[in-house]
């Protein structure tokens, strides 16, 4: 195709795609015929969702909070040492040996490129400390020698933000294991109430962000499904302010079944990076989590 051809292409395609995202378009699997884990009413809930967060307050107050969207608990530059190191952190299995900072600052400020800023809550070196340590594991473990308070980036749902973090020495390691110490914001009451699992032509609710591309143009997200079907299927509604995620199974099979509920990452391509737009569970009709509320990396307070 030549240079003038393929600068065509993109004048007609432009505008379509503008279209499709003031209109709302659907991503995800497609093109298969005997697909059934899609249906209208399932579509039709995510426009509902999608059109309540339109312009709504919740929306105007998620675009002015700090909600994190990747791990608030960060591993040494370097990397783990060993593959036992590496367990215990995932296992967080630590051991403190000396003494943390009793006193600081009661607030602490989150900065974006754009300029904003955003004053937050700030833990402690203790309270910091026990967010990823249970300490109550067998086996390898790592040792924490010291803190100090100082800064690191993380992802949000406003773009990468510099925070004030706990900075945890551990012995054997150059570079220290970072906690993010600002708490996130609370997370806006929903414009649109739940709907019941299994809803709406079979939806399923969507419990946790993995993860998200570099370049925003997919997000991992965990998802359920049972044993006697073929798996999840994950869509996404995309309009201009929001990517409403819409789950349900496939090959759903009759007959006794075992009561067990397995989770699944699926990879969602989006038509667009996902950039500041709310990232939408059609279910609960609220924000997907990163995390969870319990764990070390929440998404909100």
């Amino acid at each position: 195709m030549t240079i003038r051809a393929k600068h065509l292409v993109g004048l007609l395609l432009a505008p379509l795609l503008g279209a499709c995202l003031l209109a709302g378009c659907d991503s995800g699997p497609g093109g298969d015929d005997n697909d059934t884990s899609q249906s209208p009413r399932q579509r039709e809930r995510a426009r509902q969702v999608a059109d309540a967060w339109r312009g709504s307050a919740a929306a105007t107050a998620w675009s002015k909070g700090y909600y994190p969207m990747a791990d608030a608990v960060q591993a040494p530059e370097s990397g783990w040492h060993s593959k036992a190191d590496e367990r215990a952190s995932e296992n967080r299995n630590f051991t403190l040996r000396g003494e943390l900072p009793a006193a600081t600052a009661a607030k602490g400020k989150v900065g974006w490129p754009s300029g904003d800023t955003l004053t937050r809550p700030l833990w402690g070196a203790e309270q910091a400390y026990q967010s990823f340590a249970l300490d109550d594991s067998t086996g390898a473990r790592l040792t924490v020698t010291g803190a100090k308070l100082g800064t690191t980036t993380i992802a949000t749902s406003r773009g990468t933000a510099t925070v004030p973090a706990w900075l945890f020495t551990l012995d054997g390691y150059d570079t220290p294991l970072k906690r993010v110490a600002v708490t996130p914001s609370k997370l806006p009451r929903s414009p649109i109430g739940s709907t019941a699992q299994g809803s709406a032509g079979g939806l399923w609710s969507i419990p946790k962000l993995a993860g998200t591309a570099a370049d925003g143009r997919s997000v991992t997200v965990e998802a359920a499904h049972g044993a006697c079907d073929d798996g999840p299927v994950v869509r996404a509604l995309e309009t201009d302010e929001s990517v409403v995620l819409y789950a349900s199974v496939t090959g759903a099979k009759s007959g006794p079944c075992t009561a067990q509920m397995l989770m699944q990452d699926m990879k969602v391509e989006l038509h667009e990076p996902l950039g500041d737009r709310v990232l939408l569970d059609a279910v609960t009709g609220r924000p997907v989590p990163y995390g969870q509320p319990g764990g070390p990396s929440p998404s909100w307070s």
